[in-house]
């Protein structure tokens, strides 16, 4: 057979196919096998541990690049460069939106990847996570913002004390809207006085951020998968960054006072009674991401569809399932005794709907 007519069969491709695969597999290590040792350590560590340090690394992960970016973006300000050579509020928003994804991607397996005490309490109000815990993740959240910020002063502390000395000799405050304790914790600028204006804003940002969160998380949204999930809540983040960030936005509770913690250790605690604005920025978004979750809870949510995905039963079993499916009408006293005699009921759900209308001819 001529080299022309094995092209016509893909013999050649899937003879080179092979000895790829065959030249790669000869040079790969073969992984250790785990020990007993390794067994016997991992079982020994204590979970609430875990769960914390994973909480604490997955805010610094989320803060560090954050704030890291808006040290850049500030203390450039006087470059001959510009300070647009250095960063911007775009590349700010995604410094936290990619900050984000690698927090979920890194320490979500390990305590649930919740980073943010709202998100916490909210989970414990409707997801049923154990309240005891609650405590636990909050200083565990504020805990890793506090390490971001004293990691940041330290690795960015020769631009920042030149950018502060430049301050000082100008008279210009520290704690202000562009100075330094301004790259830790939000300050509001100087026409930014109207609390309940400032109280909105950060309301509607985190109700905004809350919403895709809650609508990410849900196992029954076809339109996510739990490899794009912690891209969309990052960029969600950003979103909010690149159209609130100029007049003033916190968006988290352990994000904002881990930090501002920091900024007092450095610039006195002026930083929590600037303008009474503190408070704002602490602690709005917990009623805001409750709102924001009470809201899809209420509206959005379909407890069927996560049933039908197998995410959740009913609090009776089948049994429930069926009996509401009988009280609602969606299914018929005959089909519900052949799921009876079957037992079958959470599989064939999707079939009782459809006879009723209850879902079109896509399933949908």
């Amino acid at each position: 057979m001529s080299n022309m007519e094995r092209l016509h069969t893909n013999d050649l491709e899937l003879g080179a196919t092979e000895a790829v695969q065959r030249h790669i597999s000869r040079h790969v290590v073969p992984p250790a096998r785990v020990s007993q040792r390794k067994l016997d350590f991992e079982h020994s560590r204590p979970r609430w541990l875990r769960e914390c340090m994973a909480e604490a690394t997955g805010v610094f992960f989320y803060v560090f690049p954050g704030i890291a970016s808006v040290a850049s973006f500030i203390v450039n300000q006087a470059s001959p460069l510009g300070v647009t050579a250095y960063g911007s509020l775009f590349q700010t928003g995604w410094a936290f939106a990619i900050g984000i994804a690698f927090a979920i991607i890194t320490c979500a397996p390990t305590s649930g990847g919740h980073f943010n005490p709202a998100i916490t309490i909210c989970f414990a109000i409707w997801q049923g996570f154990p309240w005891n815990k609650v405590p636990y993740y909050i200083v565990s959240q504020i805990f890793g913002a506090f390490v971001a910020g004293l990691l940041m002063m330290g690795m960015y502390w020769p631009e920042i004390q030149a950018y502060t000395d430049a301050l000082n000799a100008k008279g210009v405050p520290l704690v202000s809207n562009g100075g330094p304790a301004s790259i830790l914790c939000t300050i509001p600028g100087a026409s930014q006085t109207n609390l309940g204006y400032l109280f909105m804003t950060e309301f509607f940002v985190d109700s905004f951020i809350g919403i895709v969160i809650w609508a990410a998380l849900d196992p029954a949204n076809p339109f996510i998968s739990a490899t794009s999930a912690p891209f969309v809540i990052g960029l969600a983040y950003a979103n909010m960054v690149w159209g609130f960030a100029g007049i003033s936005i916190s968006t988290n509770l352990a994000r904002d006072l881990g930090t501002r913690m920091v900024a007092a250790i450095f610039y006195g605690p002026t930083v929590f009674s600037f303008d009474n604005y503190s408070w704002i920025a602490i602690l709005v978004n917990v009623p805001a991401t409750i709102f924001a979750t009470a809201y899809y809870e209420f509206l959005m949510r379909d407890s069927i569809q996560r049933i039908g995905a197998g995410h959740a039963v009913h609090e009776d079993g089948e049994d429930g399932l069926i009996r509401h499916f009988t009280n609602t009408g969606l299914m018929e006293r005959g089909t519900t005794n052949m799921l009876q005699a079957n037992g079958s009921g959470t599989n064939n759900y999707t079939a009782g709907k459809r006879d009723h209308g209850y879902l079109d001819a896509n399933g949908a």
